[in-house]
């Protein structure tokens, strides 16, 4: 396992946490039952190509903005010879991955914030399978407060992410090149983090073995998944249930993704999980229906 670390220096930021995150466009949250452990909760949000008051990238002040327009830049010019993203324009790069993104803060700080009165400043956060740095890097970005964790297994992409945490400034932000199944049970990660974060890496209930055990009990997972996730939440609840944790809520999204909406599935971990997990693989793909 190799780490990285920034060593840049720290940036200003004009617009503070708190602030970003009370001029966030959010509707009236609307509930309607899933299951009987699973709530439906609506937010919103749009592209930038839409109306100021309804994008999140909005909110961001100056110097994040240029920080975020730093990192679409090198993100699009790195994918002209290694394959980060399928998106390649950058207007489309901006609706789709970084709205996408910062759409996820509401529904973390909230869910964060809600049992026990807890402040949403200073959170640990590991994004686990990042890739390109989506959402991790945006999130460093927006919320300069977080202590973020790039996780990903190609030493390539690591090798972007350092470029761009250098390229954009931040000083908030680790990358650590590894699988999650391993690196899980290294006692520098596992349960460490207050969040886990993963998009478009797995479906739930592997994504629920792989990041759950790097969550501390009381902290949070959260699954970027796309429009209708309702089946793959049920069929992934036993194995959420096996890592110690529960679902609390799914959070829908507009997005500008095909469907027009995304979800975020938001889990709670309530309980330490068991040593023999995650398990590896192989592993996991043979033993799949005991989940």
């Amino acid at each position: 396992m190799m780490i990285w670390r920034s060593k840049i220096p720290s940036v200003s930021f004009p617009l503070s946490f708190g602030t970003f995150v009370e001029h966030f466009p959010i509707s009236r949250i609307q509930v309607s039952s899933i299951s009987r452990r699973i709530n439906a909760k609506s937010l919103s949000t749009a592209g930038i190509s839409k109306s100021s008051d309804s994008s999140f990238f909005q909110a961001l002040s100056d110097t994040q903005k240029d920080q975020i327009h730093l990192y679409v830049e090198a993100l699009l010019e790195w994918n002209q010879r290694m394959n980060l993203t399928a998106v390649t324009v950058v207007e489309d790069v901006m609706e789709r991955h970084v709205e996408d993104s910062l759409a996820l803060i509401p529904p973390i700080t909230n869910c964060y914030s809600s049992p026990c009165n807890k402040s949403a400043n200073n959170v640990t956060l590991v994004d686990v399978g990042t890739g390109a740095g989506l959402p991790g890097l945006i999130l460093a970005i927006a919320c300069p407060d977080w202590r973020i964790t790039l996780l990903e297994s190609m030493n390539k992409r690591c090798v972007f992410l350092e470029h761009a945490v250098s390229f954009t400034g931040l000083s908030n932000v680790k990358v650590v090149r590894g699988r999650a199944e391993s690196i899980a049970h290294n006692v520098c990660f596992r349960e460490k983090f207050d969040v886990a974060v993963a998009r478009a890496v797995a479906e739930m209930r592997i994504l629920a073995e792989y990041c759950l055990p790097l969550v501390r009990v009381g902290g949070l997972f959260v699954a970027a998944k796309g429009h209708d996730p309702q089946e793959e939440v049920r069929n992934a609840e036993r194995s959420i249930q096996l890592m110690g944790a529960s679902v609390l809520q799914l959070c829908s999204v507009q997005s500008q993704s095909p469907f027009g909406r995304r979800s975020a599935i938001i889990c709670s971990k309530d309980r330490p999980t068991p040593r023999k997990y995650p398990r590896d693989p192989v592993a996991t793909r043979v033993k799949i229906k005991d989940l």
